[in-house]
């Protein structure tokens, strides 16, 4: 009996369909993802066509900004974020982890960066040279997916392939917080506390 669409385009994540995963968006594809908390679509963050696509598979209004995904810290310094004292100690205490950081960049933008806490999520960023845009898998005012196949029925036929690491946890959606001059405005409440980052952006 051969395989159905769906089973053919979500795969068990290996070393091998990790690596087709990061071809794919590195050639304007979109891709599912297993995360921390819920399942993530991801598109490259620096090509205006494969992000309308994103949108267009979410749903989604283009003008609102999406967050970058990272392998670490290096990586968000790479692509011209600019990451101070208190970043790089809110970064030590809660990379990878459900912490969203929206810092200035070189070109004076702001964008969330996030590092991960999963290790399919972090091989797939290793395999890439650039900064992905990521987003829950689902469309837009929907439940988050927290299996693969949920995530691709609700976003096929947009997306190219889906990474299966089993169930998510459903975990919270991560903390938000802009970092300007060495301080901190939470844009979103999370997982981590304000009294946690303060804490960390202390020490």
């Amino acid at each position: 009996m051969g395989a159905t669409p769906e089973s053919a385009n979500i795969v068990p994540a290996t070393a091998e369909t990790i690596r087709q995963a990061a071809q794919l968006v590195a050639a304007g594809e979109l891709v599912i993802i297993p995360t921390e908390t819920v399942y993530g679509v991801a598109a490259r963050g620096d090509s205006p066509e494969a992000l309308a696509r994103l949108c267009m598979a979410k749903e989604r209004q283009e003008k609102k900004k999406l967050a970058l995904l990272a392998a670490d810290l290096e990586a968000i310094r790479a692509a011209g974020a600019r990451v101070d004292a208190v970043v790089e100690q809110l970064a030590a205490a809660f990379w990878p982890g459900p912490l969203t950081l929206v810092l200035p960049t070189a070109a004076g933008e702001w964008v969330g960066y996030r590092v991960p806490d999963h290790p399919v999520a972090l091989a797939w960023l290793r395999e890439l040279d650039f900064l992905p845009a990521v987003t829950s898998a689902n469309r837009s005012g929907e439940p988050a997916a927290l299996t693969a196949a949920d995530a691709w029925r609700a976003l096929s036929p947009h997306v190219a392939l889906a990474l299966d690491a089993g169930v998510a946890t459903g975990g919270r959606a991560s903390t938000v917080v802009k970092v300007a001059d060495g301080k901190l405005e939470i844009l979103r409440a999370g997982p981590i506390s304000s009294e946690a980052l303060e804490r960390a952006a202390a020490d």
